[in-house]
């Protein structure tokens, strides 16, 4: 569920896209992405840094889309947005000996720690190529093509990212409801 609601401002962006054009849409992700956080604070009365970070390069790119009329500043979007979430994943690891998906994970599963840098480093790696993949798409394809691929080429990209993840770090999750049992 949260995955999908997360994916709201890009479902509602798809279809303003599809009713009535770029400019549209991009305000409707703008609009769309200040009633996510109002929804979130409203339930929880704290947003994550995540949020933040997106309604801010959406307000920013969208907003210079919108001002100059050219769609170049929404299409870098979702690149920004995955080079920031690549960048903090690896600058958190190198300078503060932190690792991100450690933090968010350690409750679900048990992993050695050699293993936790690896998925940290291969998250990272996902979204830069992500990144690169969006550019590669939005410069080399028509408008319609980015926009199907960014709601459907991105969740199926996940997707498989994820199943794939799942399925090597399955014998960890094991180990560990084993330990607890």
């Amino acid at each position: 569920m949260k995955f999908l609601f997360d994916l709201f401002p890009v479902i509602l962006f798809f279809i303003a896209f599809k009713i009535y054009g770029i400019y549209a849409a991009t305000a409707v992700a703008i609009v769309a992405t200040f009633a996510q956080i109002g929804w979130v604070w409203y339930r929880h009365r704290k947003v994550e840094t995540m949020l933040w970070v997106s309604l801010v390069i959406i307000v920013i790119f969208g907003s210079a889309t919108l001002i100059l009329q050219d769609e170049t500043f929404i299409k870098w979007k979702p690149s920004v947005l995955y080079w920031l979430f690549a960048g903090a994943l690896l600058l958190a690891h190198a300078i503060f000996k932190k690792n991100l998906i450690r933090v968010m994970m350690k409750e679900q599963i048990a992993l050695p720690e050699p293993i936790w840098a690896r998925l940290n480093a291969s998250w990272a790696a996902f979204f830069a190529l992500m990144g690169g993949a969006n550019l590669y798409v939005a410069f080399n394809y028509s408008t319609e093509t980015w926009v199907n691929f960014k709601l459907f080429g991105f969740m199926g990209l996940m997707l498989v990212f994820i199943v794939a993840q799942g399925l090597i770090l399955g014998k960890y999750m094991e180990d560990k409801e084993d330990k607890e049992a």
